[in-house]
């Protein structure tokens, strides 16, 4: 049984997610829509994730006259999605956030021992400044967003900058992202029951790469 803690994670129950994410779930969805719906729900998860933003005052003319508007005081934000199922989020997230720079990791999981192996990673100029919002529709053996964010780390951001967004959730894979970074806040739509024989979450949605794609 796993055991993780509810204080860093933060579950997004909003009803049109959830209805989205019982479409995205059904095995007969097909490719575009299944794209289409990862994509919505990043847009929502963003919002969710940047909540917490500052704000400050900035004059603004309106055609009636001068006020004080708010708008974001700290600019500096990063999209990195992991690839390859993560830049499914993508578009997504810049409708939310335009103006946030973007970051890539490349990490897949092989498939025999199930250990996350890296291939790639290039982020924007002074990440170490930036918040960042680490992009992966699955989280489900925990490693994956374990080497991402230790990567994020080791470029100077620190952990209470990072926010790491997947769409589900095993709790295996809470518990372990807990144990590595407990200073990282995640952000998921549901909590799934457990991980089978074969690491995949279970209800879960599939291999999220395969159906975004259209690949086996």
């Amino acid at each position: 049984m796993a055991n993780f803690s509810t204080d860093t994670v933060k579950v997004i129950d909003h009803p049109l997610v959830q209805h989205k994410l019982a479409i995205l779930r059904d095995k007969y969805t097909g490719t575009q829509q299944f794209s289409d719906l990862i994509s919505e729900i990043a847009t929502f998860m963003c919002y969710e994730a940047t909540r917490d933003l500052p704000l400050g005052p900035t004059p603004v003319e309106t055609p009636i006259c001068t006020c004080q508007a708010q708008m974001i005081d700290d600019r500096k934000l990063a999209l990195v999605p992991i690839l390859r199922a993560g830049t499914g989020m993508l578009d997504g997230a810049r409708q939310a956030i335009p103006a946030a720079k973007v970051g890539h990791i490349g990490i897949y999981r092989d498939h025999e021992t199930r250990q996350p192996v890296d291939y790639y990673a290039k982020f924007p100029a002074e990440i170490e400044k930036r918040r960042v919002l680490l992009l992966d529709p699955m989280l489900a053996t925990g490693g994956t967003a374990v080497d991402a964010i230790s990567k994020l780390k080791k470029c100077g951001v620190p952990g209470e900058r990072i926010k790491f967004l997947c769409i589900i959730a095993a709790p295996e894979g809470l518990e372990i992202v807990q144990k590595a970074h407990p200073d990282v806040l995640v952000y998921t739509c549901h909590i799934d029951d457990y991980l089978n024989e074969d690491a995949y979450i279970v209800p879960g949605l599939g291999d999220a790469g395969d159906r975004i794609f259209g690949t086996k």
